[in-house]
């Protein structure tokens, strides 16, 4: 028999939250759900993009790329964790996806792990990111893997 698992208090309230962003994205509201130290797991490059800013910048200009988002199923791994099915489109292509999120103990996100196919749908994505963010997003991974 298959185990039921529910979001702790704080999670579930980041994650709606996140659904309100997402219908109409604001910067503050995004800015309160990541944790400073917040880890980025993108589609397009093997390493994670760590930091608040980079995230930051990924997911708002995300939500402007993305036409006709929608999110279709959530799924919940024990207390801290969420599964989120969307689709899309890219221009011409069409998308499906997954957003994997893990919470902390506070109920901001600390990791934000994206899957995207088909592979066109997401060579085009990543062109439109790049040429959007690309330089930025950059510059802020060398400032955040700079020794201190």
């Amino acid at each position: 028999m298959a185990e039921t698992y529910a979001l702790a208090s704080a999670p579930q309230q980041t994650l709606s939250a996140w659904h309100r962003f997402v219908a109409k994205p604001h910067r503050d509201l995004l800015a309160q759900l990541l944790a400073e130290s917040v880890v980025f797991r993108s589609p397009f490059v093997q390493a994670p993009i760590p930091g608040h800013a980079a995230t930051m910048l990924v997911l708002t200009t995300v939500v402007q790329v993305f036409e006709n988002f929608r999110y279709h199923r959530t799924f919940i791994s024990g207390s801290h964790d969420a599964a989120l099915e969307f689709s899309a489109n890219i221009g011409k292509w069409q998308l499906k996806g997954i957003d994997l999120i893990r919470f902390d103990e506070a109920g901001q996100m600390i990791e934000f792990e994206v899957m995207v196919r088909p592979i066109k749908a997401l060579q085009a994505l990543g062109d439109e990111m790049g040429r959007r963010i690309g330089p930025e997003l950059t510059r802020l991974k060398e400032a955040a893997a700079a020794p201190r």
